[in-house]
C-alpha cells in the first residue's frame, strides 16, 4: 500500500483509491498496518501469499544443473528476478566479496532483468574481482525455464532493504529450497529463521555470516525437509476462502 520506490503524489492518489474499496486483503501483516493510516475500515483480512505452483514441478539438482550447465560439485545461491534498488543486490555482492566466500568458491546465480542502472552493479563486480563467483543471467525468463534455476540452487538470497511480501519467496518455497531473507517488512513472516533459512539485517556482513554457516553447518538437507513442511501453510483454497469469508462480512450475511 505504501510504494518501495517512493514519488510525489503517492499518498494522495493511495488515498484515492483506498476509498473506493470496500474490503481488503493483506499479503503481509506489515501492509495491513499501513493500512490504517489510509482507513479504519474494519473489513481488512491478512492472508499469506500462495505459492507459486505454475513453474512446472521440482527437478533433481544433478538434472538442473546439467541444463544450465554447471558443476554438480559447485556451491550455488540465487539471487532471483527484477533488479531494483531495494531488493539488495549490491548488499549481496558486497558479501560476496568476503574473503570467506570467495575462499569457499561459492558462485552467485544473478537471473532477472535490471529495472536499475546495471553498469552499478557491474563496476561492483570488478571492484571486488567476482567475475568468477558471478552467473549473470541479465534477462526475462520463461516460465517453463524457471524451475532450474531455483533447483539447481543450494539457497536463495533475499536481502531486500524494504519489503512487503515477496512472490520469489513463495516461488522458493514450491521448489523447496531454503532462503536467507533480509529482517524487513513481512519476509520474516514466512521465513523462521533457523527453520527454513537465515533472517538477517540487510548488511554485507551478516548476509556473509549467515552463507558461511549455511555451507559449513550443511543446513541444506534440514532447511529443505522443512520448507517441505511449512509450505503446506501457504495454499490458494486458504486464499480464496478468506476472500469469500470477508465478502460475506461487508454483505452483512
Amino acid at each position: 500500500i505504501i510504494p518501495h520506490e517512493k514519488r510525489i503524489g503517492d499518498k494522495q492518489l493511495t488515498q484515492y483509491f483506498v476509498n473506493t474499496c470496500d474490503g481488503f486483503i493483506a499479503m503481509s501483516k506489515s501492509v495491513l498496518e499501513e493500512l490504517a493510516i489510509f482507513t479504519d475500515s474494519p473489513h481488512k483480512r491478512y492472508i499469506p501469499h500462495p505459492i507459486y505452483d505454475n513453474y512446472g514441478e521440482l527437478l533433481p539438482k544433478i538434472a538442473a544443473r546439467q541444463w544450465l550447465g554447471l558443476e554438480q560439485d559447485d556451491k550455488v545461491l540465487l539471487f532471483f528476478g527484477l533488479v531494483r534498488k531495494y531488493k539488495g543486490l549490491d548488499i549481496l555482492l558486497e558479501a560476496m566479496a568476503d574473503e570467506r566466500i570467495k575462499q569457499a568458491n561459492i558462485k552467485l546465480m544473478v537471473v532477472g532483468e535490471y529495472y536499475d542502472d546495471k553498469s552499478y552493479y557491474e563496476e561492483l563486480i570488478n571492484k571486488y574481482q567476482l567475475q568468477n563467483n558471478i552467473i549473470s543471467k541479465p534477462q526475462f525468463i520463461p516460465n517453463e525455464e524457471v524451475r532450474y534455476y531455483f533447483c539447481a540452487a543450494d539457497m536463495l538470497v533475499q536481502p531486500y532493504k524494504t519489503a512487503t511480501q515477496s512472490g520469489i519467496s513463495q516461488m522458493a518455497y514450491h521448489f523447496e529450497r531454503p532462503m536467507l531473507v533480509s529482517n524487513v517488512g513481512g519476509l520474516p513472516e514466512i521465513v523462521p529463521h533457523g527453520v527454513v533459512g537465515y533472517v538477517v539485517p540487510p548488511t554485507a556482513k551478516e548476509v556473509a555470516d549467515s552463507i558461511m554457516d549455511f555451507y559449513q553447518q550443511n543446513k541444506e538437507a534440514t532447511f529443505t525437509q522443512n520448507v517441505a513442511e511449512q509450505k503446506k501453510q501457504f495454499s490458494w483454497e486458504r486464499m480464496v476462502d478468506g476472500v469469500l469469508e470477508l465478502e460475506k462480512v461487508i454483505r452483512g450475511m
